[in-house]
């Protein structure tokens, strides 16, 4: 009889409210991909690539051009010192990044520090290696960091932290103050390691600068980070990603890449690597991407949502206290059938499903379709709603 490593793991909830979605003929605003074009010259890049033969296995790290620009661009950014040899490996997207450098790090009984909401193939990840996730929720309604609480936690078996920032689904941004904590956390405890989530490192908000890992010498040299060119570059579907850190962890991480995806797509890796040398492409991106989050910001005022800061990334999260008493799974659901509008409950987010009457809108999608979702919702009638007869998610 198979024993599941993963028991208590259902259906994403992505999967659901997207089917949900569909079912409804709603505005998707709950799973985070843009549903407007990516550049032209990127796409042809790749045909460009395909046509000039770039087809076959690229090296298990990735493309040695695409790996050099990649540590030249973070040396810029971050002063960060890598090297495309030691430091960076190319990866099918971000989530397998995290799982490569936490499968890479963790032995049984190992114990991971999870910050609630969090992004949701953490868990997954430290149960399937045999480690304990540690929760911590983040502090509502600012979503802080509870560091006392963290402090009094950490252990000999307190193997990783994991830090993301800007944060899915809540936008917040790390602080010079949890960068802080961080350097102190890494002195006081030799065995501890930090994965940082870096996905939205260009989707930064209202003039604030993306504080990574690779920026601080003392955690660079104890952290794995992870990114993701579909946010940079708005082509989820591509899943095309990298880490990048210390050596003596990358060692680590190659040691497992190798014998998993071995290799990436070539041709995509040779397009980006072209399609790089275009700075404006990602130096633009938080300015176009603020745009729409104010967009959809000023059209929420017509609505009783009330918005809670996001920072960064692709979301927002709204509370809808002034409409309804549902639990958020029950309320994204309803909302769906009933104005045609998906979101994702933030519950989702929680081991525990806790519940705070907030759910995450994704705004990075074309201004007609903010437009047609924020009418939609300016129709949602603020009072109590029992729970609609056969909705409740399973």
């Amino acid at each position: 009889m198979l024993q599941s490593k993963l028991p208590d793991t259902p259906t994403t909830i992505f999967t659901v409210m997207s089917q949900l979605a569909v079912k409804h003929n709603a505005i998707n605003l709950g799973q985070g991909f843009p549903d407007f074009a990516m550049s032209k010259e990127l796409t042809d890049l790749v045909n460009v690539a395909m046509q000039q033969g770039f087809n076959q296995y690229a090296h298990t790290n990735g493309l040695p051009q695409l790996r050099k620009k990649l540590c030249e661009k973070a040396n810029r950014l971050y002063g960060a010192e890598l090297n495309e040899e030691e430091n960076l490996v190319i990866t099918p997207g971000a989530t397998y990044a995290l799982y490569t450098a936490l499968t890479s790090l963790l032995h049984p009984g190992d114990e991971v520090i999870v910050f609630e909401p969090a992004y949701d193939s953490y868990t997954p990840n430290i149960i399937i290696n045999a480690a304990v996730p540690v929760y911590f929720s983040l502090q509502f309604p600012n979503f802080s960091y509870p560091w006392e609480a963290v402090k009094k936690a950490i252990n000999p078996r307190t193997k990783a932290i994991i830090i993301n920032s800007p944060h899915n689904p809540t936008g917040r941004i790390v602080t010079d103050e949890d960068i802080a904590v961080l350097h102190e956390l890494l002195a006081q405890h030799p065995q501890l390691v930090i994965i940082s989530d870096e996905v939205y490192e260009h989707l930064v908000f209202d003039n604030r600068k993306h504080l990574s890992v690779l920026a601080f010498p003392e955690l660079l040299k104890r952290s794995i980070a992870c990114y993701s060119f579909g946010k940079t570059y708005h082509c989820t579907g591509w899943k095309m990603g990298y880490a990048a850190g210390a050596k003596h962890l990358m060692d680590e991480f190659k040691k497992v890449h190798q014998y998993n995806a071995f290799s990436v797509n070539t041709p995509m890796q040779w397009a980006i690597a072209e399609y790089l040398d275009n700075a404006d492409a990602w130096k633009q991106l938080g300015a176009e991407m603020q745009a729409r989050r104010d967009l959809f910001q000023e059209l929420m005022l017509q609505t009783p949502f009330r918005a809670l800061p996001s920072g960064g990334s692709y979301f927002q999260c709204y509370s809808y206290e002034a409409i309804s008493n549902l639990s958020e799974r029950d309320f994204a659901v309803w909302l769906t059938e009933a104005y045609g509008v998906a979101a994702i409950p933030v519950s989702s987010f929680y081991h525990n499903g806790a519940d705070h009457q907030i759910v995450r809108f994704c705004f990075a999608k074309k201004e007609t379709t903010l437009r047609a979702a924020a009418q939609r919702l300016a129709a949602v009638q603020a009072k109590p709603h029992p729970i609609p007869h056969g909705t409740t998610i399973e």
